[in-house]
């Protein structure tokens, strides 16, 4: 072989499929669950779909809402089975809802229903997280924990594989964190890093007066000085050693550069500025903390952000809580869904999908409504619902999948899938195969091992 050869031979290399850091890995793949098909797969892929979608607005239920009583109902099964709510028609043909979400009815004909998701998951918290991250958590544990080795959120891992560029957050969570006894896993982005956690809004929008005091710079200071006292800082701390010493310090120290950067962006200041929006258009969105967070995730979507996800409640249930409706924690299901979540739902979901249409928005942005879990098809001695993980519906609307569809059924009772199940993962796969990230794309877990982001496959059935 002459040099040229040889030459041409290293580039072939280099630009082969797999790097020398990935062949070294192989053979401990088949214990990390990644077989060498899977990895192939995912290397041959890595330029990833295209991109159906541009942001995702994710609105998670928390608390578990139930299929049987708002979007998979079924009046002919026995007393006992059937809920206390009749189902009405809708604008999309053969599509009913519960007939206290008649806002909501008009514009099924936007959406996509998923009825035959399943998991075996039975606790708020490990169901949760596997919501929120499409991987099933190890345990099914109430008191599941967030670890470095459990995966990020949704919205951390489209940080690190596709962030936005600019000042504009990639990823925004508001207005709550949420836990049952324990914060649940899977809001922030684990082991890719701080640097990739959502910017988080505890506030209440609905408030007076609402706004980021973080970004706000103080009147006696400029953006230019506060930018200077930052490199000071950073040379402090260089000279100190402390980000050789400690992973937390540097993932710190990035995650301020990058809030620092969001500090000078009026794009930014001005999605959060609700003071600019009409008393009118907020009051259609209603005040609850929910509603006004489901403004302000449009207003993000067309101010550049990619991922926001809007938490229904930061408690799974109560009067004014989330969907954890068994009457035996002093709930009973059918008068709080009827003076709470039907309402706040009927209100906030179907005015969200109109604007997001209103101003060319829905085609080009996937809005997921989902909660961890199902409710029981048979109701409790409280008649009310307990957790059912074995089949629930989700709402997805815009972002390249079909309007007015429904993929999937379950059995007569709602009890379980009898077409076309799918998984929590390969819902997963399917928002990140929208937002053209290859679902099957390696990242690196804890222990540098390799992981995909997804197990799952892309539920190709309901695209557009």
């Amino acid at each position: 072989m002459n040099s040229t050869d040889r030459s041409f031979a290293c580039q072939g290399f280099e630009s082969a499929l797999f790097s020398r850091r990935h062949l070294l890995k192989v053979g401990g793949l088949g214990l990390l669950g990644l077989s060498l098909p899977k990895l192939l797969k995912a290397e041959a892929a890595r330029n990833g779909p295209a991109a159906r979608a541009k942001s995702v607005i994710f609105l998670y239920q928390f608390g578990g809402p139930s299929h049987v009583d708002l979007f998979d109902m079924k009046p002919d099964t026995p007393e006992g089975v059937r809920g206390l709510h009749k189902p009405i028609s809708t604008s999309a043909p053969g599509i009913t809802v519960n007939e206290n979400l008649p806002r909501l009815a008009r514009v099924m004909d936007k959406v996509t229903l998923i009825r035959s998701m399943h998991h075996n998951m039975k606790n708020h918290n490990p169901a949760s997280y596997y919501a929120l991250t499409g991987h099933a958590p190890p345990v099914d544990d109430i008191t599941l924990r967030d670890s470095p080795e459990l995966f990020p959120a949704y919205g951390s891992v489209v940080d690190h594989l596709a962030p936005v560029p600019g000042a504009m957050p990639t990823f925004v969570a508001l207005p709550h964190v949420i836990g049952d006894g324990t914060i649940t896993p899977g809001q922030q982005a684990s082991f890719l890093g701080k640097l990739h956690d959502p910017l988080l809004v505890t506030r209440d929008p609905s408030k007076p007066g609402f706004k980021l005091p973080e970004l706000t710079l103080p009147s006696d200071l400029s953006f230019e000085r506060i930018s200077h006292r930052r490199e000071v800082q950073k040379l402090i701390d260089r000279q100190s050693r402390l980000l050789s010493y400690s992973a937390e310090a540097r993932g710190f120290d990035a995650y301020y550069d990058k809030a620092l950067a969001m500090l000078d962006s009026p794009t930014l200041r001005q999605a959060f500025d609700l003071s600019s929006v009409s008393e009118k258009e907020r009051d259609r969105y209603g005040r609850t903390a929910y509603g006004q967070s489901c403004l302000l995730a449009l207003r993000l979507v067309e101010a550049g952000t990619k991922f926001v996800t809007v938490y229904f409640s930061s408690s799974i249930a109560g009067a004014t809580g989330g969907w954890d409706t068994h009457g035996n924690n002093g709930t009973k299901m059918f008068p709080a869904i009827e003076k709470h979540h039907l309402p706040v739902t009927d209100q906030t979901l179907p005015t969200l999908l109109e604007d997001l249409d209103e101003r060319g928005l829905l085609d080009s942005t996937l809005v997921v409504w989902m909660g961890e879990f199902g409710r029981t098809p048979k109701l409790n001695a409280e008649a009310s619902r307990d957790h059912w993980p074995q089949c629930y519906t989700v709402l997805l609307a815009g972002g390249g999948t079909k309007r007015g569809f429904v993929y999937g059924a379950s059995d007569k009772t709602g009890s379980y899938p009898i077409e076309n199940p799918v998984r929590p993962d390969d819902l997963a796969a399917t928002i990140y195969y929208l937002l053209g990230i290859d679902p099957h794309t390696v990242v690196y877990g804890t222990g540098n091992r390799p992981v995909l982001i997804s197990d799952g496959s892309p539920v190709t059935g309901i695209f557009a």
